[in-house]
């Protein structure tokens, strides 16, 4: 996995948590839950009741005396947040795939395209086949003529990381190359060992 799926996954789980713990702050106040079923909420939680407001007016009136800084730090708080998201969402966006990739051949096959994830689910395939290696992750991004393959590999203890390089090299790129006609096809690969279980001598 690399660092900026971490990333997303991070702050989708974050927003995720946020978004249900608001979503059920609501719901447990809207359905009077707390009184129905004798709950007693932490004092000062928020939203216990369906008359409840997030904002009473003594906590409005209490924040808005703060000083002549306070308004100002919201304010930057939440275009600072904004200017995040909006990144965040741009940075999605820019990583385009590329859909279907042109076949080649010889001559080349007019009108046959070959679907991204198809070619990466093949190259994976290939690739966790191959001596040395424990699983294969493959994603293609870019756009159809200028594309780059990304590529995982898991080797074992065992593995050699100079011969799976070559391997890779000699069989499923030369393979995906072929099949889609580019003579080079930009590919990073990353290698990493799995962890396994020092073994007890007796």
């Amino acid at each position: 996995m690399t660092p900026r799926s971490v990333l997303n996954r991070s702050l989708l789980a974050v927003a995720g948590l946020v978004l249900l713990g608001g979503g059920l702050l609501v719901l447990f106040a809207g359905f009077d839950v707390y009184r129905r079923h004798d709950l007693v909420p932490p004092v000062g939680w928020p939203l216990t009741t369906p008359n409840d407001v997030l904002l009473g007016s003594a906590d409005r009136a209490r924040w808005s005396s703060q000083g002549w800084w306070w308004w100002p730090a919201v304010i930057a708080a939440l275009v600072l947040a904004a200017v995040l998201a909006l990144w965040w969402l741009l940075s999605q966006v820019s990583r385009r795939r590329p859909g279907s990739l042109p076949v080649g051949g010889t001559p080349p096959q007019e009108g046959v395209e070959l679907r991204d994830h198809a070619l990466s689910d093949a190259i994976a395939a290939e690739a966790g086949a191959l001596p040395g290696v424990e699983h294969a992750a493959v994603h293609i991004t870019g756009r159809p003529a200028h594309h780059r393959t990304h590529v995982r590999l898991t080797l074992t203890p065992e593995g050699a990381p100079g011969a799976a390089l070559a391997d890779l090299c000699e069989g499923p790129l030369r393979t995906a190359r072929r099949s889609t006609g580019s003579p080079h096809l930009p590919t990073e690969v990353r290698l990493h060992v799995t962890h396994h279980k020092p073994h007890r001598a007796e």
